[in-house]
């Protein structure tokens, strides 16, 4: 009886997964703002705020992946605003939201082969002895994959905003809305449902 209460405390633990939704709250910046007139402007707002809601995370050294790649990467673009002319910047305005959502994809979906990138946020509110438990580590690689395959889809969707820019509204806010609203429920529905099956 009490290996089954000390069981479901564990799996109860590793469904958490911390500030993960502030760590795409630049990426949403991004994708928001970013039009072929103002992606330079969202580029630095999204910098801005990638800093600030990691600096501190930052200065006690814990670096997430997701983190490092968002301040590096509209960091690239921001730099690539101020240095280079602007007409030689036509496939980044056109581009940009297709580009930001397919290295998010990129990054969650690759993290599987290493370590779930959810696993890095759900470690700051689960002791130690939780972290290698399968079902942290079936909750982590299944939120990750349904992240990944999220932005993966927005990447699409995107795209298809470019080649019909007449339903423009539909695949660049629309669907990705959809999508991300999807993918938090999601986040917050199943660590409980698969807790409840797997204990």
């Amino acid at each position: 009886m009490a290996q089954q209460a000390k069981a479901k405390a564990q799996a109860r633990q590793a469904v958490s997964t911390g500030s993960v939704f502030f760590s795409f709250a630049p990426w949403i910046v991004f994708g928001v703002v970013a039009s072929p007139s103002t992606w330079e402007y969202a580029a630095l707002a999204a910098l801005i705020a990638a800093i600030v809601l990691s600096g501190q995370d930052l200065l006690h050294g814990k670096l997430r992946i997701l983190d490092m790649t968002g301040i590096v990467f509209f960091a690239v673009l921001s730099v690539l605003a101020l240095a280079v002319p602007r007409g030689q910047l036509v496939w980044v305005e056109t581009y940009a939201q297709v580009i930001s959502n397919g290295l998010v994809a990129a990054v969650a979906l690759g993290s599987l082969f290493f370590d779930p990138f959810t696993a890095q946020y759900a470690r700051e509110s689960t002791p130690p002895d939780v972290w290698d438990t399968p079902v942290f580590t079936h909750i982590n690689k299944v939120l990750t994959a349904v992240w990944g395959g999220a932005f993966a889809l927005m990447t699409l969707s995107t795209c298809l905003a470019i080649r019909f820019p007449s339903q423009d509204d539909w695949f660049n806010w629309v669907v990705p809305i959809a999508l991300l609203v999807w993918a938090v429920k999601f986040t917050q529905r199943y660590p409980e449902s698969y807790k409840a099956r797997a204990v």
